[in-house]
């Protein structure tokens, strides 16, 4: 069971910063930042960095959830 939840654990992750990538690019982020050929790597790495950030974030919190109402349900009905 221990590698099933590891599974589900890196899907998730990789899923929740794909997620917040996705919803990055929606903002306008890009005037914030100066402007220029040089630095559109930096904008994209702070684009990357944000979104492991946030993605990493949310996947921890709905996998705890997740697992925190599997053992509840568990220590309910056993």
């Amino acid at each position: 069971m221990y590698g099933v939840d590891t599974l589900v654990r890196i899907f998730s992750h990789f899923a929740f910063i794909y997620l917040a990538f996705w919803g990055l690019q929606s903002l306008r982020l890009d005037n914030v930042f100066k402007k220029g050929q040089q630095y559109y790597k930096q904008i994209r790495l702070t684009y990357v960095l944000l979104a492991i950030l946030i993605g990493y974030n949310a996947s921890n919190f709905f996998m705890e959830v997740m697992f925190l109402t599997r053992d509840l349900l568990q220590g309910i009905f056993s």
